[in-house]
Order: C-alpha cells, then sequence, then structure tokens
C-alpha cells in the first residue's frame, strides 16, 4: 500500500497520511482488522463507490469521488455496523471522525492524492 497525503483547493492539506488502496486484496481487506485512525490519517480506496462498517469497533468520515476527485458526497461520522455509497464514486475516502467538518470539505470539491517520497 503506498503513502501520501490528501489536499484539496489550493494545495490545503486535508489529510497529511493517507494510504491509498489500489489492488483488489487492499480493496476489500479496506481498514477491516486494522486499528482506528489517528487524527490526519485516511484510507484512499481506489475503484469503490459503497463501503461498509461490519466489524469494526470505530466511526468515520466518509469522502465519495468522481472520476475528477470531486467529491459526490458526503458522510459524517458512519458508526459500525453501516453501509453508505453513491452512485458516480469512483474512490471512496475514510477519514476520522470530524475531520470533514474540521476541513470544510463540501460537495463539489475537488481533492487530490500526491504519493509521499521513499
Amino acid at each position: 500500500m503506498k503513502l501520501g497525503a490528501v489536499y484539496a483547493g489550493e494545495g490545503r492539506c486535508v489529510a497529511p497520511r493517507v494510504w491509498r488502496a489500489t489492488t483488489m486484496w487492499e480493496r476489500m481487506r479496506g481498514l477491516l482488522g486494522r486499528p482506528p485512525l489517528v487524527p490526519g490519517e485516511g484510507m484512499l480506496i481506489d475503484e469503490c463507490g459503497m463501503v461498509h462498517t461490519f466489524g469494526m469497533r470505530y466511526q468515520l468520515d466518509l469522502a465519495f469521488l468522481d472520476p475528477r476527485g470531486c467529491v459526490c458526497k458526503l458522510v459524517h461520522g458512519l458508526r459500525p455496523a453501516r453501509c453508505a455509497g453513491t452512485f458516480g464514486a469512483r474512490s471512496t475516502l475514510e477519514l476520522t471522525p470530524g475531520t470533514l467538518a474540521q476541513a470544510g470539505l463540501k460537495v463539489g470539491d475537488q481533492l487530490r492524492w500526491q504519493e509521499q517520497a521513499a
């Protein structure tokens, strides 16, 4: 899994430590069996328009992104044992609860993931 950061607008950092799940196995596992994210962390799951929190013990903020990286739906504090998704989403950004509000993200904002140099 690659590590990077997610930016909005004119370089405003939304989350400085974001893992990107690109392979089928990484996408299927997501955050299952992993410790809760801490503030500033997230996971970007490619080719993912719907997620679930079955088997998880913590809430997530979610940003569903279209193929251009524009936010098409936001979900604040999705609780365990729930599902969320939307048609037209190409990827999903999972974040700690409160991150979406703190970052001031809105539907239509464009996000960009940038890989960290090794």
